[in-house]
């Protein structure tokens, strides 16, 4: 009888949630899943200042606020992903859009994240003609990173790099590596009520209980000779 060949774990893939806006109740409008997974992720985090530089600058100021913070950390995120188009084009009959257009639709979802609508704007200059409103800046989407089940996190789009390597016979790229650079909102960036804030603070109660869950025991009595109270 042959050998049965272990199951494999279900390999959950990355991807970025859509919503038309944040208001509370909006609803997803598009999934972007990657279509593999980056090999790597880098974050960084830095401190925001709770002072104006002038404040801070001074020696009082300095000393009185140095445990302080406006908030959470301005958090950023950059990967590469890679996109290929070769296994559609084996199949071009049940692939047409590839088939014709290569990965210029794929790219172009990823890039629109960077853009307000074109409705919208239009519309915003339309009142602004009439006299009806001032001309203000148009939103953005709002997008939520799903890496996983502990970190699904609202973020903005800052930097959208493409490396394009391989073409088709109509210049149609076939072959690319998107560098995606994002910044994590967090709840001060949203008004009250707004599914981006509320997506943010699970974020961080999800940090919190992990922080928690891996917390280390007791302090050793080597270490604990060591503090000075």
């Amino acid at each position: 009888m042959p050998s049965q060949s272990p199951i494999r774990p279900k390999l959950l893939k990355g991807a970025l949630a859509v919503y038309p806006s944040h208001a509370p109740g909006a609803v997803v409008s598009q999934v972007i899943v990657f279509q593999f997974n980056p090999e790597s992720v880098k974050r960084t985090l830095v401190h925001r200042a709770s002072a104006p530089p002038d404040k801070a600058s001074s020696p009082g100021a300095a000393k009185e606020d140095v445990l302080r913070v406006a908030g959470p950390p301005i958090e950023t995120i950059s990967m590469t992903v890679d996109m290929h188009a070769s296994d559609q084009l084996a199949e071009p009959q049940s692939n047409s859009v590839v088939a014709e257009h290569g990965l210029h639709p794929a790219l172009a979802t990823l890039e629109l994240l960077m853009y307000p609508s074109t409705m919208d704007s239009r519309k915003i200059e339309q009142l602004a003609a009439a006299g009806q409103v001032q001309v203000t800046p148009a939103d953005l989407p709002l997008v939520l990173l799903l890496w996983g089940k502990s970190r699904v996190v609202p973020v903005k789009i800052t930097s959208f790099s493409v490396s394009e390597d391989a073409f088709d016979s109509r210049l149609n790229p076939i072959s690319a590596k998107v560098e995606l650079a994002m910044q994590v909102l967090s709840h001060i960036e949203f008004p009250a009520s707004s599914v981006g804030r509320d997506a943010f603070i699970a974020y961080q109660k999800s940090k919190e209980a992990l922080a928690r869950s891996g917390a280390l025991g007791s302090v050793d009595s080597v270490l604990r000779d060591l503090l000075p109270f």
